[in-house]
């Protein structure tokens, strides 16, 4: 049995003094890819922050172990160093540094070492290759005039860069065509290879899913989670939407 990765422990959450999350629990294990679903405004996205440190996501009860130490009361900057990982759903767009010097500079702050130029490029070039990204876009400005599609590339170039232990994904697929997300797809499929690492994908949609093999799933609603099961579970919401869920 796979050794537990991430633990949430009665997880609430709040935004402005109105609490969006309540008494949150499950464990994922490493190596496990685990799909939180639910319709809009369930709190999918707010979960994902929380995680990840936001400081504007407020944790009002519960708490989060991940590898098997506290992380709630720690920076983002911390739970990065630590092997967490977020890809946003609206990627920001950052002027004055390249996307190339970003991820090498993350790289250096995960892993405490230097990163030779020579050999960052040579694994960089690889990994753009199996998103077919144009070598041109790591001297570009991170996100600076790129479109949705090439954000979300970019995004996932860090993941398949910067290798975190846990990857958070919030809604990758959110505005791209289908093209698109097979070639995000093949970017997470080749995450899922590193059995050491896990997944947790936010979606309300299931198109990034096809392509992917799938541990366990969450619905969740009104900030509660109704019901987890198998990837069986994402079949039926195909079929038949949240409306059994919300109406409970």
């Amino acid at each position: 049995m796979s050794a537990q990765l991430l633990s949430i422990r009665e997880l609430s959450v709040g935004v402005e003094d109105k609490e969006i999350l309540h008494d949150l629990n499950f464990n994922l294990n490493r190596g496990e890819t685990h799909v939180l679903m639910g319709p809009n405004g369930a709190g999918k996205s707010t979960l994902g922050y929380a995680l990840m440190g936001n400081p504007r996501y407020e944790i009002t009860g519960g708490h989060i172990f991940f590898d098997g130490k506290d992380i709630t009361e720690e920076s983002p900057a911390e739970r990065a160093r630590d092997g967490i990982f977020l890809s946003f759903q609206s990627p920001v767009e950052v002027p004055g540094i390249t996307l190339g010097n970003f991820i090498r500079t993350a790289m250096e702050q995960r892993t405490g070492k230097r990163i030779r130029p020579w050999g960052f490029r040579k694994e960089l070039k690889k990994a753009m290759d199996i998103l077919q990204m144009d070598e041109d876009y790591a001297d570009r400005d991170l996100n600076v005039g790129f479109s949705g599609g090439e954000k979300k590339k970019a995004e996932i170039l860090q993941l398949l860069m910067l290798k975190p232990s846990l990857a958070i994904l919030d809604e990758t697929d959110s505005g791209l065509d289908v093209d698109a997300v097979r070639t995000v797809s093949r970017g997470v499929e080749e995450y899922q290879k590193d059995k050491n690492g896990a997944l947790l994908i936010i979606t309300h949609s299931t198109r990034i899913l096809e392509a992917l093999h799938v541990d366990r799933t969450h619905i969740l609603v009104d900030g509660k989670i109704v019901t987890s099961g198998d990837a069986s579970l994402v079949d039926e919401i195909n079929a038949n939407g949240f409306e059994k869920y919300i109406q409970q």
